[in-house]
């Protein structure tokens, strides 16, 4: 059965975050399809699992501690996140893989629009000639993935500069827009990222539609 992807527009993160709980909860039970959530969120800081204590961030943005793997994060406009919500079959309960694969859909899409992506040793996330351009981070429970990745497609890069995101330093993110020279449209990126995370996740083929009741 094909999945279903799902685009919230822009909203909150917290009220997305509550969505993904009950979603998670409801694949778990079988009682929902695989599903892929995309959109973006207002400004806002999340600290993964792995995030030192004792951090301080700047008091224009919320900061939210999550359940995901890695450090401090920053969401905001201009950047597409996506969170799979997909429930792991035996044949692919590999956590590893499943990174590499959310990888795969950032370096596919990243071609689509002329540029060349790379991965980097011991990180995870996306690259452009030495810079950050896609991050991810991923919790699973009872074997259903959620939380994701988090695509610069025209971010205002600033706010990452404030803190260390991922343990670095802000100055190594980049956006697509800004590595390509021209602005991008985020609606084209989002469209040749879910046609990839359909090609290469265990959820895919994920067709656009309304969440299910």
């Amino acid at each position: 059965m094909a999945g279903i992807h799902h685009d919230w527009g822009t909203a909150p993160y917290l009220e997305i975050h509550e969505l993904q709980q009950r979603l998670v909860a409801a694949r778990a039970d079988d009682k929902i399809p695989n599903l892929l959530l995309t959109g973006e969120h207002p400004h806002v800081i999340t600290l993964g699992r792995k995030t030192p204590k004792g951090g301080a961030y700047d008091e224009r943005f919320d900061v939210v501690q999550v359940e995901r793997g890695g450090e401090a994060t920053y969401h905001g406009p201009g950047q597409i996140v996506a969170y799979p919500i997909i429930h792991l079959t035996q044949s692919r309960k590999d956590l590893h893989r499943f990174q590499r694969d959310l990888e795969e859909v950032g370096l596919r899409t990243l071609t689509d629009f002329g540029l060349e992506g790379e991965r980097r040793e011991g990180l995870t996330g996306v690259w452009i000639d030495g810079r950050k351009v896609q991050s991810l981070g991923i919790a699973v429970r009872r074997w259903v993935t959620w939380h994701g990745l988090a695509l610069n497609v025209a971010t205002d890069l600033e706010p990452f500069r404030t803190f260390n995101p991922c343990g670095l330093d802000g100055g190594v993110m980049i956006s697509m827009s800004e590595a390509a020279g021209r602005p991008l449209d985020i609606a084209d990126v989002k469209a040749r990222l879910v046609a990839h995370a359909s090609e290469l996740l265990p959820g895919g083929p994920f067709e656009t539609g309304d969440l299910p009741d």
